[in-house]
């Protein structure tokens, strides 16, 4: 196996390269910029491309969301679930057909409250990603049970805020960067505003953090103002004049001067924003149709309103991240769920058709992610801290109406003891037969990573590429 220390892509590129080189005794300025030279050459970006990350805080219950329909698993899955399971009955109106049928008649159907991204699905615009999952290296069961060396299990395996930081970054909390943060680092060069390669509309996220590549954030309305330096001060343009100056001028001390650059360049780019953001207002078309009192929503509804803008910014590769929380339910999971289901399939349904309508469904392609999935068994009104999960890819450049990876069975283990069955590791806590750096590899290449650059995008890897464990998933075209 080709085992690659995650902390090493955790430094700069820069420092990362130099000591590399130096160890060779190589003159460093000619072969750095040589080597930066090469990295640019390889990624291509002719067109515009945008990933969308949709992060499920809290680890969505994945047994709740991709729900075996047919009547053999379904009986199964009520067997186990109990009280939190879903009646065959309600899952008429979103259950899936795949352009090719699952084996053995396996078939699915999205949570009822999906109606609309049921419909992506069967149009063809949506897939799945079946069991994916943080994983060092492929995993039996066997080897899982080691726990050994020679077969690490990912770092902290059923915590929120690590496995959060896992699916991000492929290292736990405390790690500096992210896969789409990576992903930006190849891409800034091809924009006109490098700032805007990777741009949050939930806050702070390693995901989006790069050696070089900077996670912009915004508000669902548009860029942050800094008030002080926009419109008259007491009622003075004099005033604001002069801070303007003083924010923005150029200082002796190495601190302050630095300080004085990003304050200048936080200005300038919001101002850029809000000036491209301008022709396309949140209550004309087609960024009208998106659902009301759902945060997820106008948060898609202002990434569309970028994209729409992306000539106006000089933007040609964009990496967004938007989030919803309240998937932590190891109570009332039926309830809260529901009200979750309905407003992710709500707000993903309206962002396609904006991006539709503005032309650009095959270069925007959304995929959701969440902490981990959760344990098949039923703690009496919610389920527990699990591991793999199902997950949506929604775009004109999905392959859709399919499933991807393996479709496990639906079962309960222990976890003490051995067991034929490979796919979980105790209570319905699936073992991924898919890992989030296959995942995440199909939709860097389709946005233009090329294989040789995917090692410092994905530190893992180099661990995959088997016939059972592919780098591309194949759900791009």
């Amino acid at each position: 196996m080709n085992f690659i220390d995650p902390e090493k892509h955790t430094r700069r590129a820069f420092l990362r390269r130099a000591g590399q080189l130096a160890f060779t005794g190589t003159a460093l300025p000619t072969v750095m910029n040589l080597a930066a030279i090469g990295e640019a050459a390889a990624f291509n970006a002719t067109d515009y491309k945008a990933l969308v990350c949709v992060f499920l805080f809290g680890g969505n219950d994945y047994a709740n969301t991709v729900i075996n329909y047919d009547a053999t698993s379904h009986a199964q899955y009520t067997a186990i679930r109990g009280g939190i399971a879903i009646p065959r009955a309600s899952l008429a109106a979103t259950a899936l057909n795949p352009t090719t049928p699952l084996p053995d008649g396996k078939q699915y159907a999205l949570h009822p409250s999906m109606t609309g991204l049921a419909n992506l699905f069967n149009t063809g615009a949506a897939a799945v990603q079946l069991n994916v999952g943080p994983l060092v290296v492929p995993l039996t069961r066997q080897q899982y049970n080691s726990n050994s060396a020679a077969n690490p299990r990912p770092p902290k395996l059923f915590s929120h805020n690590d496995q959060q930081s896992v699916w991000m970054t492929s290292a736990p909390e405390g790690t500096t960067t992210g896969w789409g943060g990576h992903v930006g680092d190849l891409a800034r060069s091809h924009n006109t505003n490098s700032v805007l390669s990777c741009i949050s509309v939930a806050g702070n996220t390693v995901f989006l953090s790069g050696d070089q590549a900077l996670s912009y954030q915004v508000s669902s309305n548009g860029a942050v103002r800094i008030n002080c330096l926009n419109g008259n001060v007491y009622g003075s343009a004099a005033v604001r004049a002069a801070l303007v100056d003083i924010a923005m001028q150029t200082r002796g001390h190495a601190l302050e001067n630095e300080y004085n650059l990003v304050t200048a360049r936080a200005y300038g780019t919001e101002g850029a924003v809000t000036n491209a953001l301008n022709a396309f207002p949140a209550n004309s078309a087609p960024f009208t149709n998106f659902p009301a009192n759902n945060g997820l929503a106008s948060q898609l509804r202002l990434v569309a309103r970028l994209i729409a803008a992306r000539n106006q910014l000089g933007s040609k590769r964009q990496v967004f991240f938007v989030s919803l929380g309240g998937f932590d339910l190891h109570d009332n999971l039926l309830g809260g769920q529901a009200t979750n289901m309905e407003r992710l399939s709500s707000a993903l349904t309206a962002f396609h058709q904006a991006t539709v309508d503005l032309g650009v469904a095959d270069k925007v392609t959304a995929f959701t992610a969440s902490d981990f999935g959760r344990t098949l068994t039923s703690n009496g009104d919610g389920s527990d801290h699990g591991w793999g999960s199902h997950h949506l890819m929604v775009g004109g450049a999905v392959r859709g109406a399919a499933f991807y990876g393996k479709a496990p069975p639906v079962s309960v283990t222990n976890s003490n003891v051995d067991s034929f069955d490979q796919w979980h590791v105790g209570q319905g806590r699936l073992l991924p037969s898919t890992s989030v750096t296959q995942y995440a590899a199909t939709l860097a290449r389709w946005f233009g990573v090329d294989p040789g650059e995917l090692g410092q995008v994905l530190p893992y890897v180099g661990n995959f590429g088997s016939v059972d464990y592919p780098v591309d998933m194949g759900f791009m075209a």
